[in-house]
């Protein structure tokens, strides 16, 4: 399964316009991103956790999904711990290595912001259909449609970018070219791949400016793109969820802010 497929949820939040999702999972950032504290992080990660089942997400599709969060966090955690800012009583010292009080606290508002941040993002793009999400921003942020219609193209593309990749690999492969020499293999095989995705973009450039893509009239859209008030709900909780970790934080005393 590709990573751009939607998964298959059952929830309400499936038939949210994906620019609400988008704009609910900036809004959220946004607030996460003006303090680097784990009382916020983890205020915002326990309200989340309540709302993700309302995604429809099974616990099984949630953690193929979020697998390389899960997996980024802890490793961001271990690095700021071991290089992080030497605060307070240092438990362990070798060379550019402090591990202190200010590292171990660093680490852990590291590890959960990274968690608070990238779970629901993850988990509002799973739900998103490519093509819904470039109805909604032509129609909806009324973004440039030549723009928005190369870019989902693009995004297309990317499917038949990997499955082009395998096949070369198995091409070379079968002419004896695959079993020594990997760094040069992964140059040569990357440079055939370059030129083949060149070659396909001209062609699809062409048949797209053939088909009147490029003109300069309004374009209609087959499926219109609404804004109701299922979509300002979701940007309302977004940002009730950062606005209430922020005020966890200022009032446990814990807030730091990034830049001060």
């Amino acid at each position: 399964m590709s990573v751009l497929t939607p998964a298959r949820a059952t929830g309400r939040i499936t038939r949210i316009n994906p620019v609400a999702k988008l704009a609910a999972s900036l809004v959220l950032s946004a607030f996460l991103l003006v303090t680097i504290d784990w009382v916020s992080a983890a205020v915002a990660l326990a309200l989340e956790s309540i709302l993700f089942a309302w995604a429809g997400l099974g616990a099984r599709a949630f953690f193929r999904r979020t697998i390389a969060i899960w997996i980024a966090a802890p490793l961001a955690g271990i690095t700021t711990l071991l290089y992080g800012v030497t605060d307070g009583q240092i438990y362990f010292q070798f060379w550019l290595i402090h591990i202190s009080d200010g590292s171990i606290a660093l680490a852990i508002a590291t590890v959960l912001r990274i968690l608070a941040i990238g779970l629901p993002a993850v988990v509002l793009f799973a739900t998103i259909d490519p093509t819904d999400l470039a109805d909604g921003l032509a129609q909806v942020w009324h973004l440039p449609s030549r723009f928005v219609l190369g870019a989902l193209a693009g995004m297309r593309l990317i499917g038949l970018f990997l499955q082009d990749w395998r096949h070369l690999e198995l091409a070379r492969r079968a002419r004896g070219l695959g079993d020594t020499g990997r760094i040069r293999r992964f140059a040569g095989q990357a440079f055939a791949l370059l030129v083949l995705s060149l070659r396909r973009g001209s062609k699809l450039a062409t048949a797209m400016e053939a088909r009147g893509f490029g003109g300069d009239t309004v374009r209609t859209w087959a499926r219109p793109s609404t804004f109701g008030a299922a979509e300002w709900l979701l940007v309302v909780i977004g940002a009730a969820i950062g606005a209430t970790a922020l005020a966890v934080a200022t009032v446990s005393g814990s807030l730091n802010f990034v830049i001060g």
